[in-house]
């Protein structure tokens, strides 16, 4: 696991380089490589999980014409370093990554359909006119932000938004439709980020660019699904099929934990894992005092029930005002869970204890049907009653009608009919092809997942130099999942029924019983009166600021801390606490909207800011 950077048909001085390289050290604390020629550069900081005393990065062939680098980990890479050592390549370390330039010399761009992983990779090859080579996995499980300057024909290129922007010549300007497609799914959807200048290659993509400054995407079929298994073999065969990612996803020459909410996904993982980690440590996250929604004591179960050594992490919080601008830093864009101050504290505290890589239960959801929203969309769509709008509506921070409320009448005037999600995923949304869940299911997988999720996980994750490995995102696992007949999916108003079923006789009753609640944090208890999140959101928010920026009516914000004041929910928390995380990122970023006449402030002064330190979470019981 590692950060990577880099540019291609341009000059870049080495004193940027060496910026980029240190705003994203956090991710790669145990070395820093970085190959320059007079118009390239391809950089790592490398967080050593694979042989650590070996695979240095940028990775060489034995001709030193190609160099790669990675952010990730390539699962298969003992059967495929067998099968270049049976064609005579020479490899002098068993590190997972050090495999790909002799794969590069043998299958050229495709070399990607031959990885199981996660992994954003690039790629220069100098052999002949030189070119540059991107991809990225099946899921977009390790993000990878670009700037192509068309006008120059130059690519500049990082895992992390704050690096990017450290080119001089990547503008941190505000996307206009920016806070509109934020409120619409709490995290912007697709290609576009929220700064103007600054994309994300989507999942299962080859770029490739030129000496000529064009640039090519193509997106990879993906694989053909396996056959659904037969009714009577499913759990077996779903737990079988799970229990070989797991165990494949254990191999690490560094200490690895479990991260457990005391929900179904993290416990099964858990669970299996200790077949082949006995004594596995897991870590679960609360806060301190008393709260809503607290599962500490279905987390303890389950790690009694499967004999790990468990971890119990507190957080005060009125550790929160700290924490947030970090967690926004390091996210490079607003994400209004608010599991990112618990995601980013946890894992600060996975790392403290020693651990270098966590297993976590993610994308369970997504790919076996576990949402309430889809539930009540595939059960609309049967009674033939309306679900387009009111499943969008349940990605949002508010629906529609109540996001225009909010703005001012130049930034709607500004918006004008730019869609809030791309249209391409919308209308395959509405009216692809497949039921009604198989259409939402493609949508979270290929659309929320990658964007609301694993960019989060990867971004808090390795703000601690942690790596995280997600069984439920295997291709093995999706494929089976979305092959799957709705009925084992979602039925008689249960969601996840193969899963569960899987499940059965491996975990507690109480923990298959429970109800599925959200692993985050009670902010609707948290964000009133008397607490500092409160008296933070306020100032953050307060009328002048938001006259400065011009987006945000401050009559509307003013009319949202008064509802919540007077009548506390999670839906008026969740919009204020959205647009407290949106004023932070403005202001660390100086993304100065285009509706206001003020001017965005220099990249350079931007992140060159240090971002206060905060206190951490306590690990209270080992």
């Amino acid at each position: 696991m590692c950060r990577i950077y880099g540019h291609f048909n341009a000059v870049v001085p080495p004193d940027d380089l060496a910026r980029v390289s240190e705003l994203q050290r956090h991710g790669g604390p145990d070395q820093q490589g970085c190959s320059v020629g007079p118009t390239w550069s391809l950089g790592s900081n490398r967080l050593a999980v694979m042989d650590p005393a070996g695979g240095r990065q940028p990775y060489r062939s034995g001709s030193g014409a190609v160099h790669v680098v990675l952010n990730g980990e390539i699962y298969n890479h003992a059967e495929l370093r067998a099968r270049l050592r049976a064609s005579g390549h020479r490899f002098t370390d068993h590190c997972d990554g050090s495999i790909l330039p002799a794969l590069y010399e043998r299958y050229g761009d495709a070399f990607v359909d031959h990885l199981d992983g996660m992994y954003a990779i690039a790629v220069l090859d100098l052999r002949a006119e030189p070119r540059l080579v991107l991809a990225t996995d099946h899921l977009g499980m390790k993000p990878l932000y670009y700037h192509w300057d068309e006008r120059r024909g130059a690519l500049y290129f990082s895992s992390e938004i704050p690096a990017l922007l450290a080119f001089p010549e990547v503008s941190a300007e505000v996307w206009t439709p920016g806070l509109e497609a934020y409120l619409a799914s709490k995290t912007p959807f697709g290609e576009q980020t929220l700064f103007r200048d600054v994309a994300v290659l989507p999942p299962a993509v080859t770029a490739v660019f030129d000496r000529a400054g064009r640039l090519r995407v193509r997106r990879r079929p993906a694989p053909s699904p396996s056959p659904a298994p037969e009714t009577g073999s499913r759990p077996d065969g779903l737990r079988a099929l799970l229990h070989r990612e797991v165990d494949a996803l254990l191999e690490a020459d560094v200490p690895l934990a479990s991260i457990t909410s005391g929900g179904l996904d993290s416990s099964l993982v858990t669970t299996l894992a200790t077949g082949r980690a006995p004594g596995l440590h897991t870590f679960n996250i609360a806060y301190t005092g008393s709260w809503p929604e607290d599962e500490r004591h279905f987390a303890r179960l389950v790690s009694d029930h499967a004999g790990t050594a468990y971890h119990q992490v507190e957080l005060d919080p009125k550790e929160l005002p700290d924490l947030l601008p970090r967690v926004v830093w390091h996210l490079g864009q607003p994400n209004a869970d608010p599991i990112t101050v618990s995601s980013y504290a946890l894992f600060a505290a996975v790392r403290e204890a020693g651990f270098t890589v966590a297993l976590t239960g993610d994308g369970a959801d997504e790919v076996f049907g576990g949402y309430g929203r889809m539930r009540a969309a595939a059960e609309a769509a049967e009674r033939g009653g309306p679900w387009y709008q009111p499943y969008l509506d349940e990605l949002a921070v508010l629906p529609a009608a109540r996001r225009g409320r909010l703005y001012t009448a130049d930034y709607a005037a500004a918006l004008g009919a730019a869609p809030a999600l791309p249209a391409s995923a919308t209308e395959a949304l509405r009216s692809g092809p497949g039921t009604v869940l198989d259409r939402i299911t493609a949508f979270e997988i290929g659309h929320r997942l990658p964007a609301y999720h694993l960019r989060r996980v990867d971004h808090l994750s390795m703000a601690s130099s942690v790596e995280v490995r997600l069984p439920f995102c295997q291709q093995s696992v999706v494929r089976h999942g979305v092959r799957l007949p709705d009925r084992e999916r979602i039925h008689g108003g249960s969601v996840k029924r193969a899963l569960y079923d899987a499940a059965r006789g491996l975990l507690p009753d109480a923990v298959l019983a429970r109800e599925k609640q959200p692993f985050t944090l009670p902010i609707a208890a948290m964000l009133t009166p008397g607490w500092p999140l409160w008296d933070y959101a306020r100032d953050l928010l307060a009328t002048d600021r938001l006259r400065r920026t011009g987006e945000l009516d401050p009559g509307a914000v003013d009319r949202l801390f008064a509802d919540q004041a007077a009548r506390p929910s999670n839906a008026t928390a969740l919009a204020l606490w959205a647009l407290l995380v949106y004023e932070i990122w403005r202001e660390q970023f100086g993304a100065a909207p285009t509706v206001t006449p003020t001017a965005a402030r220099t990249v350079a002064t931007t992140v060159g800011r240090t971002v206060p330190p905060a206190r951490g979470p306590r690990d209270v019981a080992s």
